[in-house]
């Protein structure tokens, strides 16, 4: 089959635009024509770099030549915007998290299903190589039943950090903080892996910022519906920034992701039992954290570009993309389980209403 071609445009030009940029850039079938922002002169520089137009919204969403966008405006204003692009008659391409109320997610979702175009939110490390292993052991039964998954992202961000934008760290287009922003993608990760979340036990600290209105530490106690159990633990207050990990142990054995690599395959089915006391595996050692963990502009842009491979062979062959509007809802969903349970301070079950 031969590949459509097709064009992008951008909407939001803050740091994570040039990720798109560059991902669309390296894909044969597609091609950045126009980017906007609400700041003209961002708009601007954007388009400079990447030699393409610099429009008003309402522009680019008229180019005949544009079928698909780019949603990369704060997280609280995805919904609006990405309806619009939807009226337009626009596919979708949405940074994450796909908003910052289950209402607003339902309202994007709905715009796109209206419309009849497609809708993808950005979970880029879906396609990290460790992950992908980690997966695909899981899903072949290498692990045996699953007890025990847990997500740990220790990052740090300062306070100018914080600063460097008035939606940042903000209710109502931030959404939330630590867990909200840079540790959603570890939220769905685990899911992703170890199944449909059913109740959260959750505390949420703001403990090393200023004048912020969200979370730099969220810690939840996690029951899966296949009966395990997990941990998630996430903070922009852990000075310089760690590496982030995923770790899962089944009965026939435990696998540990470290920013995007499997670290540790231990399988009781290739190694055997061990004495009844157990058995260590010898402490890795690191060295500098990846840059994530300190500087979000400096991570590779190859899980964005996979996506949007995905994504593009979903609207020319028709099927869904891997992350749908519906798949993107469900770390939402465990998110604001945990706000909802560090606020009242019981435990929360999963669904939640929306509303």
């Amino acid at each position: 089959m031969t590949e459509s071609q097709h064009g992008f445009g951008i909407i939001g030009c803050g740091v994570i635009a040039p990720f798109h940029a560059k991902a669309i850039a390296d894909l044969p079938n597609a091609r950045l024509v126009a980017v906007a922002d609400a700041v003209a002169k961002r708009a601007r520089n954007v388009a400079s770099d990447f030699g393409v137009d610099a429009l008003e919204v309402d522009a680019l969403l008229a180019r005949p030549d544009i079928d698909v966008v780019c949603v990369c405006v704060p997280s609280g204003m995805h919904a609006d915007v990405g309806a619009r692009a939807a009226a337009a008659g626009k596919h979708l391409v949405v940074e994450k998290p796909i908003e910052v109320t289950l209402e607003a997610a339902d309202r994007l979702i709905g715009a796109c299903e209206r419309h009849g175009v497609k809708l993808s939110v950005i979970s880029q490390h879906r396609w990290d190589v460790g992950v992908q292993a980690l997966k695909q052991l899981v899903d072949s039964g290498g692990l045996g039943r699953l007890i025990l998954g847990d997500a740990i992202v220790k990052w740090y961000r300062t306070q100018q950090y914080y600063e460097s934008g008035d939606w940042r760290g903000t209710l109502k287009l931030d959404g939330g903080g630590a867990l909200m922003n840079q540790g959603v993608h570890y939220v769905d990760l685990l899911q992703w892996v170890m199944g449909p979340v059913e109740r959260v036990f959750a505390r949420t600290r703001t403990s090393a910022h200023l004048r912020i209105e969200v979370e730099d530490i969220a810690v939840a106690a996690l029951s899966f519906a296949n009966g395990a159990v997990g941990v998630l633990e996430c903070s922009t207050a852990v000075y310089p920034g760690l590496p982030e990990r995923l770790e899962v142990t089944g009965t026939g054995g435990s696998a540990i992701v470290e920013a995007g690599e499997l670290k540790l395959r231990e399988l009781k089915e290739e190694k055997g039992e061990t004495s009844p006391y157990g058995g260590k595996v010898e402490a890795s050692t690191h060295g500098a954290a990846p840059a994530a963990a300190s500087n979000p502009a400096d991570i590779s842009y190859a899980g964005h570009r996979e996506q949007l491979r995905d994504f593009l062979s979903a609207i020319d062959t028709g099927r869904d993309p891997a992350i749908d509007g519906t798949e993107a809802r469900k770390p939402l969903e465990i998110i604001l389980a945990v706000y909802e349970s560090a606020r009242s301070g019981r435990d929360v079950m999963l669904p939640l209403q929306a509303g």
